[in-house]
């Protein structure tokens, strides 16, 4: 076996490719996506070594068209979750006795296959899958994803190199250890890197896991699970089973080697995980890891100092991009008086020059929500606010989902700054703004940190320093990411390491070291070289 002390290639994040007209990327990406848009997909379960399809299946279609079939997937039953949990077991002895730099080469890979022979298909499929425009599917399944694998081995060889002080009688080391069990990744439907990055980074430290991806993104999870095999993961280390949540997790928390669970999702749905896992805790060898990100009720606030164009763009860009299906998106915005008449005439202009449909046409800026479930919560709460008293809808709010879901980017404007929209995650793409007093600035900062049980992501809009520094300590505990001058969305791994704290998540930072370590068990070597040979010590000779 060679011997060495390795490094690996340095981590740099992906170029942002145009799609420009008459570029080779948009060719590329056109031509995958009608070729896979003509196509049908059967996507198996992944256990061990085995495709198994059940026979139970159900369909999937693209939100933008949800009439067009593009494939089918099968769900699995309780004995197949046993069976992957099994599978993952029965792998974990070799796949943590691997050397680190094999596992690192199998990520490695991944990333230059991602960011050459499959990008073109990763970023259509999340098109189609996800109605993503080009842009969001390039900066999200190939960008951000070959961001994740690239980041995550330097990372992971930082962690490795972090070792405790030694002297000459003494070696001391720290084993970076998996966890002892598997791991269980839950990933969303809004972000392919997110859906291939939490079964990665556990697996990359040397656990087992068993991936359970999100219904409405199976299609492009397909992709994810082609370009890991094909980079050489081996059969067993990643598990991928479709089906019902509540009994596959049931299973999952019910095993004895359960060891950690690694979520995106609802913040509903990651305490009932909580619970769960403490009801069960005395059942388990260890105390499982606990990692999740989940909802938000994302804000921009704007200083009377504040740039009107650069206000609007971050409102727009915030709430809008990807039809606001971030956990990070802008859905609550607090404007200042005075700048309220220009901000309101620029916005509703930029919102009415935005084209929406297909994301097979680029001129589009808007497509479609993921589902009719997400379609007809949006409609209610819309529908509530054309009826209010105290809110007003100043653009936007039509909606249709004949062909497709969708609904009008909607800009609301409400006297109550506790309006039930500046309070509720609609996870779509709707934005709620109160307007205060300017003379009220210190006052609607407190406002800002107290509506909202969240803590993801935040923007201040200011040009004044002092307010600035005001707004950063005043909303300290309002987000995990706190963006100055900016959008409060697009959170860069290996530059703003994401998530956030209060009913937002455990904050465990993905896109940094410090989520890595999560799927880490250290064990402490001691090695003494002289070795003593009598209890006595000096203090004894009195």
């Amino acid at each position: 076996m060679l011997k060495g002390f390795f490094h690996v290639p340095k981590a740099v994040n992906e170029p942002v490719k145009s799609y420009a007209p008459n570029s080779p990327e948009k060719a590329a990406v056109l031509a995958a996506y009608k070729q896979m848009w003509n196509s049908k997909i059967d996507v198996p379960l992944y256990i061990g070594n085995e495709e198994i399809r059940t026979g139970n299946t159900r369909t999937m279609s693209a939100p933008h068209d949800h009439k067009h079939i593009v494939g089918t997937y099968h769900l699995a039953e309780k004995s197949h979750v046993e069976k992957a949990i099994a599978n993952a077991l029965a792998s974990k002895a070799k796949w943590a006795n691997l050397a680190w730099e094999q596992r690192a080469a199998i990520f490695l890979k991944a990333a230059e296959l991602i960011a050459g022979p499959y990008r073109a298909r990763i970023n259509a499929a999340t098109m189609i899958a996800q109605s993503k425009n080009v842009f969001q599917a390039e900066i999200d399944a190939s960008c951000e994803l070959i961001d994740f694998l690239r980041y995550n081995v330097e990372f992971m060889t930082q962690i490795y190199n972090d070792q405790p002080k030694s002297d000459s009688t003494v070696w001391n080391r720290l084993e970076y250890r998996p966890l002892e069990g598997f791991v269980y990744a839950i990933t969303p439907f809004n972000f392919t890197a997110i859906a291939a990055n939490l079964p990665a980074s556990a697996a990359m430290m040397g656990n087992v896991v068993v991936w359970k991806p999100s219904d409405s993104q199976v299609f492009s999870a397909k992709i994810i699970i082609d370009i890991f095999k094909e980079a050489g993961l081996p059969d067993g280390v990643i598990n991928v089973v479709f089906g019902d949540a509540q009994m596959i997790s049931e299973t999952v928390f019910a095993s004895r080697d359960f060891a950690g669970v690694h979520f995106t999702g609802s913040t509903h749905v990651f305490k009932d995980i909580w619970k769960t896992i403490g009801t069960n805790i005395h059942h388990y060898k260890t105390y499982p890891r606990i990692v999740g990100e989940t909802g938000g009720k994302d804000f921009i606030v704007a200083h009377p100092s504040a740039n009107v164009k650069q206000v609007v763009t971050g409102i727009v860009r915030g709430a809008f991009e990807f039809q606001g299906q971030k956990c990070s998106a802008a859905s609550r915005a607090y404007i200042p008086q005075s700048l309220w008449n220009d901000v309101k005439s620029q916005l509703i202009a930029d919102v009415k020059s935005m084209k929406m449909g297909s994301p097979e046409d680029f001129g589009n800026f808007i497509t479609a929500v993921i589902h009719e479930g997400s379609f007809d919560k949006l409609v209610t709460f819309i529908e509530q606010a054309k009826s209010a008293t105290d809110a007003e809808i100043i653009v936007g709010g039509n909606y249709d989902k004949s062909v497709g879901y969708f609904i009008e980017p909607t800009v609301i404007v409400t006297t109550n700054p506790k309006y039930t929209t500046m309070e509720t995650e609609l996870f779509g793409p709707v934005i709620t703004i109160y307007v205060y007093e300017d003379a009220r600035w210190a006052e609607t900062l407190k406002l800002v940190d107290q509506t909202s049980e969240y803590a993801l992501t935040g923007a201040i809009f200011s040009q004044d320093r002092y307010a600035i520094e005001e707004a950063t300590i005043a909303l300290q505990n309002a987000a995990g990411n706190f963006y100055v001058n900016d959008k409060p969305t697009g959170a860069v791994v290996g530059m703003q390491p994401f998530g956030g704290a209060r009913a937002s998540g455990t904050n465990d930072k993905a896109g940094s070291a410090l989520n890595l370590l999560r799927w880490a068990s250290p064990r402490t070597i001691k090695e003494t070289f002289v070795t003593p040979e009598d209890y006595r010590y000096p203090f004894l000779g009195e």
